[in-house]
């Protein structure tokens, strides 16, 4: 085999000042610099994938940025790939600034001064019975102090037995760690130095759009679906499980931390309904093979249901239990396939009916009873 040397691929030539040029590629070869064919070297419109998405501002300069020039840029989320790995772009402070005034500016979701309550009336929801017949082993004049903080819309219950392990919860001025430990109604329960009461129960549900990720605090300042219902109620809600930025659907808010953890916990096998648009159609040997069960990267994923719901085979109806992330997604790329639309019709039995995108509604007695007590 005839060996090449280095100069010999790569030709170079001299122009009238001296300076080294490539034959093939017509660019300069400054001194100093390492030659590379990779691509995203030449091209300023290169893209990569995942976190080397356009690392470098739109001039395209090769040069690093100085601390100057990095401190008029910003690293901005752009989504995900068709591998479901997420995407990044490096652009101008400025320029993401305005886009977000202009777009937060004429968006039909936002029209509700910050702190203004939205005019819909609120249910009150008698349990007393429910619960009664539900804890008759309790003392009804004491509660557990972790269900004391999960009602209180702090956090769930789980959570709060960290918090009493932590040393964080003290009754009546003094430290309590003690799993199980139980407290009067009148006792005098701080988090923090701060006294935190028992809230009313409240339960909302949103029909998310799309573009609105969930979470409650965002630090890259992405929109929230904390935005589309903080007008909803006085107390603190926070979003039962999540749904993906691109994801539209049934997403549920609540200040009810045990019915958060039960919905949450894997055991309780909630069912969920999903309408899903692929780029091309399904074909009979992957829906049965979706159907028997695939095994990803994070183990044995089982449906429940899978309906083909146009001719075309791209819209599809999936029913499913499992509560991994972006599993549905996860499901179609590991075949192939990309969702190009993802919407929850049906979450625990409750549904989108006269629930129009980007509204939320408040569950009547019986929805929450359901929930609650008979899920």
């Amino acid at each position: 085999m005839e060996v090449r040397t280095t100069e010999e691929r790569r030709p170079y030539s001299q122009d009238a000042k001296g300076t080294r040029k490539n034959d093939n590629s017509g660019q300069e070869r400054g001194e100093g610099r390492r030659y590379t064919d990779n691509p995203k070297y030449h091209n300023p419109n290169f893209k990569g994938k995942g976190k080397e998405l356009n690392p470098r501002p739109s001039s395209g300069k090769r040069e690093d940025m100085g601390k100057e020039d990095k401190a008029n840029f910003k690293t901005v989320y752009k989504g995900r790939g068709k591998d479901e790995k997420p995407l990044f772009e490096t652009v101008r402070r400025e320029d993401s600034e305005n886009q977000k005034k202009k777009t937060y500016k004429s968006d039909r979701f936002f029209n509700k001064k910050k702190g203004e309550i939205d005019d819909v009336e609120k249910p009150e929801y008698d349990l007393s019975k429910f619960e009664k017949n539900h804890r008759k082993h309790e003392d009804t004049d004491e509660i557990r102090l972790n269900k004391y903080i999960a009602n209180s819309g702090i956090c769930s219950r789980r959570d709060a037995d960290e918090l009493i392990q932590k040393g964080s919860i003290k009754v009546n001025g003094e430290v309590i760690t003690e799993m199980g430990y139980k407290v009067q109604r009148q006792d005098r329960i701080t988090y923090n130095g701060k006294t935190i009461n028992p809230e009313k129960p409240v339960y909302v549900l949103l029909n998310k759009p799309k573009d609105f990720i969930t979470t409650t605090d965002d630090p890259m300042e992405r929109r929230t679906v904390m935005q589309l219902v903080n007008n909803a109620c006085e107390e603190r809600i926070f979003p039962v499980g999540r749904l993906d930025r691109n994801t539209t659907g049934l997403l549920l808010f609540t200040n009810d931390g045990e019915l958060a953890a039960k919905l949450s916990h894997p055991s309780g096998k909630i069912k969920k309904i999903y309408q899903v648009t692929l780029d091309k159609p399904l074909t009979s040997a992957h829906a049965d093979a979706i159907l028997e069960g695939l095994t990803l990267e994070d183990g044995l994923v089982n449906v429940d249901d899978l309906q083909v719901l146009s001719k075309d085979r791209t819209i599809l109806g999936l029913e499913i239990h499992v509560g991994k992330n972006r599993i549905v997604r996860r499901i179609f790329a590991h075949l192939g396939y990309e969702v190009t639309a993802l919407d929850r019709v049906t979450y625990a039995g409750l549904t989108k009916k006269d629930l129009t995108r980007g509204k939320y509604r408040f569950l009547t007695e019986k929805e929450v009873i359901n929930l609650k007590y008979f899920k």
